[in-house]
């Protein structure tokens, strides 16, 4: 039975370090945990839910998106525990699971069609924003700011419903490229089960590429309040055009792909080391991308790749002669203060990816004079996972009802408020501010709902108003899908 706790009760911390563990979790396990990060985002949905919807509390919601600009923009997910549709956190997020179901889908068994569904209501709902208007990219539906001041489910809310795009007027190359990097990926995916689907995704993959291309700029400039201070695009769009270059690279073997690549990869970040990955910055995560072409197809123009690949994923082993990353005393990997555990999820997968292109050739990983095998990876990899499912001090998972003891009062919306099933009545949005305040559990469970996490000292406090730590978000879990894949098989 799970443990009940009051919200805003800080846990007593005693101090275990990882090293003291063993095997901590079973590959079946492992596979409860995948499932559980896949259904999440059943609790993410807007739009008219489908017959199969697992999560019941949840029901339609925002079924006008778009009629303000007289388009279809129904559909999508909600980002984190708000009711905005953010455009460059979901397309990262349908990037990332479709990287997950490449790399780990032959892992994922009876889940990869869940897996493949997740991925294709963010990718249809990206293909409508991308189709609707020509030469114009749908890039967030939602006022931000009215929607934070109010505490209400989707199925309720009034708060503006907004429609904001990027052109070649208004350029917006950040969230265009990493659209176009979620769209070739998905290509990849629906490759063999759905030939003409993935046809239309890397075609409008290629159109939405040469839009951002041709007419250069930050979103962050041309939307700027309404997309700052939530999702700025800080690194610029230098590393999303490498990025987006890449996959429509790995779709299409299009040797102008390569030649644009090697062009423009200097005054992209190619020759620069960069020690983090998120919807934000995609820097090391394209050199791990185009590493496995030398390390497997010893493609010789991706060597230098491979050298910054390497100098990342070195940066993330401790004692290696490149560590530079920060650990808790219990041993999670800490990046910065919010929302942690992305930055966790997304290097633990990136880990077990570089991992899997050496361990299939042979390849080791050069950490100074030090040849890292393949097999460290997995077990720092390892390590961070098992962290987030409970192997850490507090003894406490933190995705949503994995284990005996995980988070009850995280920073959600539409899991904090009684569903419309049990009350049916309207919450208004002053009203659903009760819900907020309250030190009950939340009413609906998110199950598979992986949080932002503990401190820099391992603690967590289960307090819905520390959005910091206790609201989850679809960025932090779709890697988590593949890493969760992996373990499973192994």
């Amino acid at each position: 039975m799970v443990q009940s706790y009051f919200c805003a009760t800080l846990f007593i911390l005693f101090t275990i370090t990882l090293s003291s563990f063993t095997s901590a979790f079973t590959p079946q396990q492992y596979s409860d945990a995948l499932s559980k990060s896949i259904l999440f985002f059943e609790g993410q949905r807007s739009g008219k839910l489908p017959a199969n919807q697992r999560l019941k509390w949840r029901a339609d919601s925002a079924l006008h998106d778009g009629s303000s600009a007289n388009v279809d923009l129904v559909g999508g997910y909600y980002d984190a525990g708000d009711n905005v549709k953010f455009g460059l956190p979901m397309a990262f997020t349908t990037t990332m699971l479709a990287w997950s179901i490449i790399e780990f889908g032959e892992n994922m068994k009876s889940e990869l069609g869940n897996a493949k569904e997740a991925l294709r209501w963010s990718s249809d709902y990206l293909v409508k924003a991308s189709m609707a208007t020509p030469d114009t990219l749908y890039v967030q539906v939602g006022e931000p700011y009215s929607d934070h001041r109010c505490w209400e489910r989707p199925e309720d809310m009034d708060t503006p419903r907004n429609v904001y795009k990027v052109s070649a007027q208004n350029p917006g190359s950040d969230v265009a490229v990493e659209t176009a990097a979620a769209l070739a990926a998905a290509s990849i995916v629906y490759q063999d089960s759905d030939p003409s689907y993935s046809h239309k995704l890397l075609q409008t993959a290629k159109n939405v590429f040469d839009l951002a291309d041709k007419y250069r700029g930050s979103y962050s400039d041309s939307l700027s309040s309404v997309v700052c201070p939530f999702y700025c695009s800080y690194s610029g769009y230098n590393d999303e055009l490498l990025w987006g270059a890449a996959w429509i690279h790995r779709a299409t073997q299009d040797a102008s792909y390569l030649s644009y690549i090697q062009s423009n990869g200097h005054i992209m970040g190619s020759e620069d080391d960069d020690f983090s990955f998120s919807w934000d910055d995609k820097r090391a995560a394209t050199k791990v991308l185009l590493a496995k072409g030398f390390i497997e197809n010893k493609i010789d123009e991706f060597q230098l790749y491979k050298q910054h690949s390497d100098n990342y994923i070195c940066s993330l082993i401790p004692g290696s002669a490149n560590s530079q990353a920060r650990y808790t005393p219990g041993g999670l990997f800490y990046k910065q203060g919010e929302s942690n555990l992305q930055y966790v999820t997304t290097s633990s997968f990136l880990l077990l990816t570089y991992a899997k292109y050496l361990g299939s050739n042979g390849g080791h990983a050069a950490c100074g004079a030090s040849m890292v095998p393949s097999e460290t990876l997995i077990v720092q990899a390892k390590k961070q996972i098992d962290y987030v499912l409970g192997d850490n001090p507090m003894k406490m998972s933190y995705m949503v009802g994995f284990g005996e003891k995980y988070p009850t009062c995280i920073h959600h919306r539409g899991s904090s408020v009684p569903s419309v099933h049990d009350h049916p009545d309207r919450v208004s949005c002053d009203a659903g501010h009760q819900y907020f305040s309250s030190w009950s559990p939340n009413p609906n469970l998110l199950v598979g709902a992986i949080v932002g996490g503990p401190d820099s000292n391992d603690n967590y406090g289960d307090d819905r108003s520390n959005y910091s730590q206790s609201e989850p978000a679809t960025y932090i879990n779709a890697p988590f899908v593949g890493a969760a894949a992996f373990f499973s098989g192994h």
